[in-house]
Formats: structure tokens, C-alpha cells, sequence
């Protein structure tokens, strides 16, 4: 056994501090010390903590029955494929636990389709700065050195380009067999740094897709369920994917995941070829049926832009002119606060302020924060953060 004194394998670095229950924004430490979660568990939680609508069907639900496996017909999945479909325009679902395992889902269609079209080596265009996952094919697709450090040798099959840059992937485009099938894009990459690409980015994509007969896979997985303004990013753009993956904020904490498609990938998977032993089972479809049903009810679209366009008017009126501060990005309640230095440090001098935040990319402060957020919340975060961010830059 080795010297450490814990359990766990080592694979987190987790900030000093266990939370014993939370309660809408809030989350309480086992100290009795009182937290402003602006992350909500990494956009997961966007309906608060403890949700009673969620926690009612979820204890419902195992009270009923947890598990039968995909052996069977599970009513709560259909009505879930049914009401994410509509939502975003697709026309069937896979569901599995995870962000990663959608993608990996997605992946594994997008080479079905190429070798369907007799193409040996199928290749995805993937993005700099992206991130899909941890898994092997997703971890090759993330477009970060330090995720794949030691995992070598990476999944063929991937082709990189700089994200928001059309030029680029024409250039492939201009090169003979390369055999390109698919492109793999975040509509706002979210580990990389809260960056949001050219207005017409996501169009120019879609139009390159249906000319060259490739699919267009939009990972929704942190931008997806309103968090942007939008059910799902790309609706700010009016496109609609062929693939699209959504997991994190699905289950408002319960792990779910779908990889939803429509158009030439809708029959690409048949009995055998994809499968999952817990993916879609009746607690989890039912945790996620009773968190759309809410943010429908509560319009949680419409407030993720109202709260959003306060958070980054309040942020930019105090921040935006100081010499350390690079650019506030946002779109709707998902905002980047980009600074000139390494800016990791903040979240542990945050966490000591009783605010909950993350730092990305190095020196991007990333805000999640509940959909559920009133003006008087945003105040406080705008006032908290601000007086953080100003007095570990200036002293």
C-alpha cells in the first residue's frame, strides 16, 4: 500500500473543504460555513440544490423501481427521447451516465457513417483548446496537451484545427483523401476558457457539412439546457445538428447523458452495435423529466438571459477598464473573466470569501451559476467576485 493516508486514488486535487447538505444556491460545509455556489457543480445544478420538484420524482422513482437494464421497454426513457427531441429538433436519443460517454456515442456513429459510405479510416475534425471527455477517443478528440499526457498512443482518427477558424478546415477540405466523415465543435468551449466564437461560426459549419456530406456534431454538454439563453447553444445561431451530445445540467445532479440525432445518422446504430447497462434507467430519466419540466415552467431560458446580461453589465462596469483584466466573456449565465496572469489562486481566496468559483484555461474565472438566480443574487456575486478579483491583482 502506498504512503497516502486516503482511499481515493490520487486523480483529484480537492479544495479543503466537504459540504454536508445545499439548498437553492446555497451549499453548507460541515462546519455550519454558508457557500454562494457559482458553479453549480460545473453546470450541472442549474436548478439550485435540493430541488423539490427533482427530489420528489427522484424519490418517487426509487420508492417504484431503479433498474430493469435496456433488456426492456423503459416508459420514463421514451417520454425523456420524446421531450429532448422536440426540444432540440432531433428525431431519436441514446442515453448512457455521462458528457463522455455521449461523445464516445457520437464518435462511434460518425465512423458507422464513413465506413457505411466505404471509408477504411474514417477522420473527425476536432478543435484546439476543446473538450470532450476523459475517456480514450474523447481525450484524443480534446484539444489539450495536458489531458492526454501519458495516455499515449492516442485513437487515430482525428483531425485538429484552430477553433473559430473556417480557413482551416477548408484547407483540409482542398487536400485529396482525407477522409473526413465528421466534425466534432463545444458552440462555446467551455474548459478552454469560456470562448465564444464568430457569429456565423456554427452556420459556416453547417453549410461545410451539407456540402461536403460530413455530419455536424455539436457538443451541448456544458451549453446545453439553458444555460446559454437558449435550450441549447446552437439555437442562437438557428442550427441544428445532426449529432448532438447533452449530459451535466440533464439531471440537475443525477448522472444522464444522451447523444441525440437526427437526419443521415438517425438509423446508423442498430440492435448490438451500442449499448449501455445503467444508461437511461428509470431514476435518472425520471430526475431529468422533472428538471425540464421545471426549467420549462420557469422559463429558465428566458432568465438565464436576463441575470446573464446583469452579471456581465455589473462585472464589466467595475472590471472592464483595469489594466489586468484581458475580456469578459458571456452568453447568457456563462460568463469568462479573462485576466493577464495566472489567476488559480482565486478560487481558494474565493472559497475562504464563501463564494464558489473555478478558474479555467489559467486565468479565466468561469461563473455557472444556478438558473434559479435572482437580482439580488447576481448583486452579491457581482460585489463579492469584484472586490476578489481587484484585491489579488492589485496588491
Amino acid at each position: 500500500m502506498g504512503t497516502s493516508t486516503s482511499y481515493l486514488m490520487n486523480n483529484y486535487a480537492p479544495l479543503p473543504v466537504t459540504f454536508s447538505h445545499g439548498k437553492g444556491i446555497y451549499l453548507w460545509d460541515t462546519d455550519g460555513k454558508q457557500y454562494f455556489d457559482a458553479l453549480s457543480g460545473i453546470a450541472v445544478c442549474s436548478l439550485g440544490h435540493s430541488h423539490p420538484a427533482v427530489s420528489e420524482a427522484i424519490c418517487q422513482q426509487a420508492n417504484t423501481l431503479l433498474h430493469t437494464s435496456n433488456l426492456y421497454h423503459i416508459k420514463q426513457q421514451q417520454q425523456l427521447a420524446k421531450k429532448l427531441c422536440q426540444l432540440a429538433q432531433m428525431d431519436n436519443a441514446f442515453f448512457c451516465n455521462s458528457g463522455a460517454e455521449a461523445n464516445e456515442a457520437a464518435i462511434k456513429l460518425a465512423r458507422l457513417y464513413g465506413h457505411k459510405k466505404n471509408i477504411q479510416n474514417p477522420q473527425i475534425i476536432v478543435t484546439s483548446n476543446s473538450f470532450h471527455g476523459r475517456t480514450l477517443a474523447t481525450l484524443t478528440a480534446t484539444g489539450n496537451r495536458k489531458v492526454q499526457a501519458g495516455f499515449e498512443p492516442l485513437m487515430p482518427g482525428f483531425i485538429r484545427v484552430d477553433y473559430n477558424d473556417i480557413n482551416a478546415i477548408n484547407t483540409i477540405i482542398a487536400q485529396p483523401n482525407h477522409n473526413v466523415v465528421a466534425i466534432l465543435v463545444e458552440p462555446i468551449q467551455g474548459e478552454g476558457g469560456v470562448n465564444i466564437p464568430d457569429e456565423n461560426y456554427l452556420s459556416q459549419l453547417r453549410q461545410l457539412c451539407d456540402a461536403q456530406q460530413w455530419l455536424l456534431i455539436l457538443d451541448e454538454i456544458q451549453t446545453g439546457m439553458c444555460r446559454t439563453g437558449k435550450w441549447f447553444a446552437a439555437q442562437h445561431s438557428n442550427v441544428v445538428a445532426d449529432i448532438m451530445t447533452v449530459a451535466k445540467a440533464l439531471g440537475n445532479g443525477v448522472p444522464i447523458g444522451a447523444c441525440l440525432a437526427t437526419r443521415e445518422a438517425v438509423q446508423l446504430f442498430q440492435a448490438g452495435n451500442h449499448g449501455s447497462t445503467f444508461g437511461g434507467n428509470p431514476l435518472a430519466c425520471s430526475a431529468a423529466l422533472a428538471t425540464i419540466e421545471v426549467m420549462q415552467e420557469e422559463k429558465l431560458d428566458q432568465q438565464a438571459t436576463l441575470r446573464g446580461k446583469q452579471l456581465h453589465q455589473g462585472l464589466h462596469a467595475v472590471l472592464a477598464d483595469k489594466p489586468y483584466i484581458r475580456n469578459i466573456r458571456s452568453q447568457g449565465l456563462m460568463l469568462g473573466i479573462e485576466l493577464t496572469q495566472n489567476s488559480t489562486e482565486l478560487v481558494s481566496i474565493a472559497l475562504q470569501e464563501g463564494l464558489l468559483i473555478n478558474v479555467t484555461a489559467g486565468n479565466t474565472v468561469r461563473l455557472l451559476p444556478p438558473l434559479i438566480v435572482t437580482d439580488t443574487h447576481i448583486e452579491q456575486l457581482i460585489e463579492t467576485l469584484s472586490r476578489i478579483i481587484m484585491q489579488f491583482a492589485e496588491h
